[in-house]
């Protein structure tokens, strides 16, 4: 329940949140992604899940979340450490393959978290960013919430990197409902690459 806490307090952050408005581009995860959403979104703008990460709501971080990671490289983890001495997190590696990173995002849930309901369900080859790459889906639920929870992923390694975007919400009315608008958002990145063919951080 403490690991669960401090997750849900980090991807809720300082509630600091700023609004992204509809139909512009914005660079997300300090990263060479860049996405155009076509709705309103708020942007987290304190505490960011993870070093090369970012989160966005509609309603609110356990209503519905999507999240970037933009750009992890080799040996680096999702998420921030919550117990880095007891329940080291597990890190990407850049052979990864789609099935992989399913796992570690499993693992990495599952350790962060310290939930034992995780489920993939699906997954399947799709693109991100005009890049061959993966779509994942899943349902997990947190230790002591009730809630039982709805993530669907869309992912490509780059150049050695894992981009990756992640929505979730509760099964109940809110997956269902703004599933949609994550995919806007994910069928509409860009990745941008400097003149070696290496993605450019903005």
């Amino acid at each position: 329940m403490r690991r669960a806490l401090a997750l849900a307090l980090m991807l809720a952050g300082c509630s600091d949140y700023v609004l992204v408005p509809a139909g512009r581009p914005i660079a997300v995860a300090r990263s060479g992604l860049t996405v155009t959403p076509d709705r309103a979104w708020n942007r987290n703008a304190g505490l960011r899940p993870g070093k090369r990460a970012e989160s966005w709501t509609l309603d609110g971080p356990l209503l519905n979340d999507l999240t970037f990671y933009g750009g992890i490289e080799d040996g680096e983890p999702l998420f921030r450490e919550v117990d880095k001495r007891e329940a080291p997190l597990p890190r990407f590696a850049a052979t990864m393959l789609a099935s992989d990173i399913a796992e570690l995002v499993e693992r990495s849930y599952r350790v962060a978290t310290g939930t034992t309901l995780f489920e993939m369900n699906a997954l399947a080859p799709a693109r991100l960013a005009g890049r061959e790459g993966f779509v994942m889906r899943y349902r997990y639920t947190l230790p002591g919430d009730e809630v039982r929870r709805r993530g669907e992923a869309r992912g490509a390694v780059v150049a050695g990197r894992l981009y990756l975007l992640t929505y979730e919400a509760p099964a109940i009315l809110y997956f269902e409902r703004d599933l949609a608008a994550f995919r806007a958002v994910a069928d509409g990145a860009r990745l941008t690459l400097d003149r070696t063919n290496s993605v450019r951080p903005e």
